[in-house]
C-alpha cells in the first residue's frame, strides 16, 4: 500500500512539471500568432459604425459639415476568432473601381482628401478571442476644403505573409461620406459613345448592338444615374430601348459601361442615343434625405452602319434574275422584229420584181406580160374577119360555121 503511494508521487510532479513547460511553450506561440497568423489561420473580425451620438445602428459614417467643422465617432472591432488577433486601424481616399464598387487606397498610400481629414485615436489594436472595442476618431475639415461631396473608408487590417513571403493584407471597414457645405455643382458628361451592330445569318431575325460610353462626373455632388440607350434607323424608326443600372459616381470619378440591346432591325443606319437621367445623391447611403436639386439629364450619341447583308444578297439575286429575264425578253422581242423586217423586205422585194417584169417588152416588140396578156391586146387590137381563125397562142381553134344567106337573085 505504501510503495503505491510512493509511486503515484512521482508520477504527479512528472505531470506536473510536462504541464507547466506546456504553459511556458504556448505563450510566445500565442502571441506570434496575434502578431501575424499563418495564411492558413482562420481568422475572423467585424466592424460596423459604434452607436454613438452620430446615430445607432447606421450602415455607414455620413457627415454635413462647414469648412473647418470637427465631427467625432467611433468604429467598432469584435474579434471572431478562436485566437489574439492583432489589427491596424487607420482611414484611407475612397475611390471607384472599373465595375463601380467603391474601395479604398491601399495602407500605406497617401491619402489627399477625406482620408487625412481622419485622425485615428488608436492605430492598433489587439483583441482575444471574442473581445470587442471601440476605436475613437475625429474628422477635421480644413478651412479652405472646397464644396462638396468626398468619400473615405474607415478599415481594421491585418498582414499576412505567405512561405514564399508575399504580404497579403486582409482588412474590413465602413464607408465615410462626407459634404462639405457651400455651392453644389452638379455636372454629368457622356463621352466616348460607340455601337457597334451584330447582324443574323436569318434576315426574318432582327439583330442585336453593343453600345459603349463613359460617364464622367464632372461635378462636386454624388451623382446616382439612370441610364436609358436607344437605337434606331433613320427619322427614328423601329426604335427599342435598354436601361443601365449604373452605379453611384464620385466627384471627378469616371466609369465605361457596355449595354447590350437586343431587337434591332437593320435599317443601313443605326442611331444610338444615350440618355442619363441623374439624381444628386443625399448625404446618408441609404438615401433616405431626399435631395432638393433638380434631376440632372446628360445625353451623348454615335452612329453606325447596320447593313442587313443576307436581305441585300438575296434582293440582289432577285435583282439579276429579274434583269435577266428582261434582256432575254427583249433580245426575243428584238429578233422576232428582226425576223418579221426580214420578211416584210423579202415580200417587198418580190412584190417590185413582179411588177418590172410586168411593165417590161420583149425585144421583137411582143407584149412581155405572156400569152395570154397578148392575146388580149390582139383581140382588142384586131377584130377576127369573118370566116378567118383568131390567133389563140399557137392553139388551133376549130372553124365556126359561117353563117350563109340565101342568094337572091335579081329578077
Amino acid at each position: 500500500m505504501s510503495q503505491a503511494k510512493t509511486t503515484s508521487r512521482p508520477l504527479r510532479l512528472l505531470l506536473s512539471f510536462l504541464t507547466g513547460l506546456a504553459l511556458l511553450l504556448a505563450s510566445p506561440l500565442a502571441a506570434s500568432a496575434a502578431a501575424a497568423p499563418s495564411p492558413d489561420t482562420t481568422v475572423t473580425w467585424s466592424v460596423k459604425p459604434a452607436d454613438t451620438a452620430q446615430g445607432r445602428d447606421r450602415p455607414n459614417y455620413a457627415y454635413d459639415l462647414l469648412p473647418g467643422g470637427t465631427v467625432g465617432d467611433a468604429l467598432y472591432v469584435a474579434n471572431r476568432s478562436p485566437q489574439p488577433i492583432t489589427l491596424r486601424v487607420y482611414a484611407a481616399d475612397g475611390f471607384l473601381t472599373d465595375d463601380g464598387a467603391l474601395d479604398i487606397l491601399a495602407g500605406g498610400a497617401e491619402s489627399t482628401d477625406l482620408g487625412s481629414w481622419v485622425s485615428i485615436a488608436a492605430p492598433e489594436l489587439t483583441l482575444d478571442s471574442g473581445a470587442s472595442a471601440e476605436v475613437p476618431f475625429t474628422v477635421t475639415v480644413p478651412t479652405d476644403a472646397a464644396p462638396g461631396d468626398y468619400a473615405a473608408g474607415i478599415v481594421a487590417s491585418m498582414l499576412v505573409t505567405a512561405d514564399n513571403g508575399t504580404v497579403t493584407e486582409r482588412r474590413l471597414g465602413s464607408r465615410v461620406h462626407l459634404r462639405v457645405q457651400g455651392d453644389l455643382a452638379p455636372s454629368l458628361a457622356i463621352g466616348d459613345v460607340v455601337v457597334d451592330y451584330h447582324g443574323t445569318a436569318n434576315p426574318a431575325e432582327t439583330g442585336s448592338a453593343t453600345v459603349g460610353y463613359t460617364l464622367t462626373n464632372t461635378g462636386n455632388t454624388r451623382l446616382d444615374p439612370n441610364v436609358e440607350v436607344a437605337l434606331g434607323g433613320p427619322f427614328g424608326w423601329a426604335r427599342v430601348t435598354a436601361a443601365d443600372d449604373a452605379p453611384e459616381l464620385l466627384p471627378g470619378s469616371s466609369l465605361k459601361r457596355t449595354v447590350e440591346v437586343a431587337g434591332v432591325v437593320p435599317l443601313v443606319l443605326l442611331s444610338a442615343d444615350v440618355t442619363a437621367t441623374s439624381q444628386v445623391v443625399s448625404r446618408t447611403l441609404a438615401g433616405a434625405e431626399p435631395s432638393a436639386l433638380d434631376p440632372l439629364v446628360s445625353q451623348g450619341a454615335a452612329a453606325t452602319a447596320a447593313v442587313p447583308w443576307t436581305a441585300l444578297a438575296i434582293l440582289a439575286v432577285v435583282a439579276l434574275l429579274v434583269a435577266w429575264r428582261v434582256i432575254a425578253a427583249r433580245r426575243r422581242r428584238a429578233a422576232h422584229a428582226r425576223e418579221i423586217a426580214a420578211a416584210v423586205a423579202a415580200a417587198r422585194a418580190d412584190a417590185d420584181g413582179s411588177g418590172s417584169a410586168a411593165e417590161g417588152t420583149d425585144a421583137d416588140g411582143t407584149d412581155a406580160a405572156g400569152p395570154g396578156a397578148a392575146t388580149g391586146a390582139a383581140a382588142e387590137r384586131e377584130p377576127v374577119p369573118a370566116g378567118g381563125v383568131a390567133d389563140t397562142g399557137g392553139v388551133p381553134e376549130a372553124p365556126s360555121p359561117v353563117p350563109t344567106r340565101a342568094s337572091r337573085r335579081s329578077p
